[in-house]
């Protein structure tokens, strides 16, 4: 047989699963993680996470990181994706049960959202305001923006606010978050953060948010945040405490500002009780600022 159809075929056989193709119309919807999935199937992860590699092999569905997380979605590239979707515009769109999935997937995901918005948000956005009372944010740039979270809550305080991800989805998203919430002084840009699409000295503040942790090379990181760094600028380091301890991530931000010739203010645990962030303020050392 030809290749074509010897994979057609592969995509029939994973298709012939009920639980496999609730999955694949639920990533047809949104980008999921296992742990969504788990909780809208009832599937154990174990069980999922075979039906997920089983999708995956087929081409039928592609796995990625961002940040922290997997997700899973129906891939928009790839080998003959016109021939995915052919096969894909067979599910019935009128199919009960993938409604009551993507509605259950929502209300997971306003869940969250009610959780995040009452806590870590708020308790977060309050911690970054008091930063601007007396000194205000200028230009601003968040590396990492992901969704947009921060952006968000910084921009009416801001001149100019552009946030920088590698992840387009994520982009879009922010993009969409910024024109609902009236924020014409936002821009959302591709790139990394080591190597950053702006000139020399183009910011006044910039957040590191919540990436160091994750990278190898911190420290080059830092170093071209410091590049795109005003003379008076200042850097806030963000980092969300999951697998690390507040201490580890005091030790790693004191070595991360030291290797960098930074002055480190002492480091704000958000909370103080069981706290989920570790915010601090770096400047560079060798320029005249005010205390953070």
């Amino acid at each position: 047989m030809k290749a074509s159809t010897d994979k057609l075929l592969k995509q029939f056989k994973a298709l012939a699963d009920p639980i496999r193709v609730r999955l694949v119309a639920l990533c047809g919807v949104a980008e999921c993680s296992v742990s969504e999935l788990t909780a809208v199937t009832g599937q154990s992860q174990p069980r999922i996470s075979q039906h997920l590699k089983q999708l995956c092999a087929a081409d039928l569905l592609e796995r990625f990181r961002d940040g922290h997380f997997v997700y899973y979605r129906v891939p928009t590239k790839g080998a003959d994706p016109l021939a995915r979707r052919r096969l894909l515009a067979l599910l019935p769109a009128d199919e009960p049960q993938f409604a009551k999935d993507t509605e259950r997937l929502r209300t997971l995901r306003t869940q969250d959202d009610r959780v995040n918005k009452a806590g870590d948000d708020r308790l977060l956005h309050k911690a970054l305001v008091e930063l601007t009372v007396a000194r205000p944010l200028g230009d601003l740039l968040d590396i990492g923006c992901g969704r947009g979270r921060l952006l968000k809550l910084l921009a009416s305080r801001a001149h100019r606010v552009v946030g920088v991800d590698i992840d387009p989805d994520a982009r879009r998203f922010a993009r969409a978050e910024m024109l609902l919430a009236g924020l014409p002084n936002c821009t959302l840009r591709q790139g990394d953060m080591f190597s950053l699409p702006f000139a020399d000295a183009e910011f006044d503040t910039i957040i590191l948010d919540d990436v160091l942790a994750g990278t190898e090379q911190p420290q080059i990181a830092l170093a071209e945040a410091l590049r795109v760094l005003k003379s008076g600028g200042r850097i806030l380091l963000l980092a969300s405490i999951r697998d690390n301890s507040v201490a580890e991530l005091n030790e790693q931000f004191t070595e991360w500002a030291a290797s960098t010739d930074m002055r480190l203010a002492k480091p704000r645990s958000i909370p103080e009780k069981k706290p989920d962030w570790l915010l601090a303020v770096a400047t560079p050392s060798g320029r005249s600022v005010a205390a953070a």
